[in-house]
């Protein structure tokens, strides 16, 4: 199975018409643009994100970010933000050790995908399971040999991480193709 084998994503923006009634924008496609990081092994499709929270949804300036971001992809986290992410990764792909800060919910939607920690503890993860990612160093491994697997991530921005006396801040590693965090 190749990557093309997965699902097409389709999202579908909200928005209000002038008699203040909820429609369907069409500021922004149905498919976000893929990008390849990681010398190809994995594709991320930014669905959505905005430059601040709480979100400011008026006059759709969160659709005018998303457009700004759209043509220039952020970093993994936006350090006012938020990031709504899909990965998806090669059979066998183990991304580069990392650490973002951020609070990251990550949700495995096809496949099957082991989290690994700095400390050497994993966790098997199935479609539909559910990491709640809190600033740690952390690897995420396709476990098949065949298949392609795709996980959805939202990312929030924390405040600075401070532990046991040291300050612990982005460490992307050798993440090819993937910008420091804005």
């Amino acid at each position: 199975m190749s990557m093309d084998s997965l699902p097409k994503v389709s999202r579908f923006v909200t928005t209000h018409n002038a008699e203040g009634k909820a429609v369907f924008s069409d500021a922004v496609g149905e498919a976000a643009a893929p990008k390849v990081v990681g010398g190809g092994d994995a594709i991320f499709g930014l669905q959505y994100c905005s430059e601040q929270f709480p979100v400011d949804l008026n006059a759709d300036r969160d659709i005018e970010a998303y457009k700004k971001f759209s043509q220039q992809p952020p970093g993994l986290v936006i350090n006012s933000g938020t990031v709504l992410r899909t990965v998806d990764m090669v059979p066998g792909h183990l991304s580069p050790m990392h650490r973002t800060v951020s609070l990251d919910y990550g949700i495995v939607l096809q496949g099957e995908v082991e989290l690994i920690l700095d400390s050497g503890e994993t966790r098997k993860m199935k479609q539909g399971d559910v990491a709640i990612q809190r600033g740690t160093m952390h690897a995420w491994r396709n476990l098949s040999k065949t298949e392609p697997a795709r996980m959805i991530y939202v990312l929030l921005p924390a405040e600075a991480l401070d532990v046991a006396g040291q300050k612990l801040g982005e460490n992307l590693a050798d993440m090819e193709g993937v910008p420091g965090s804005s």
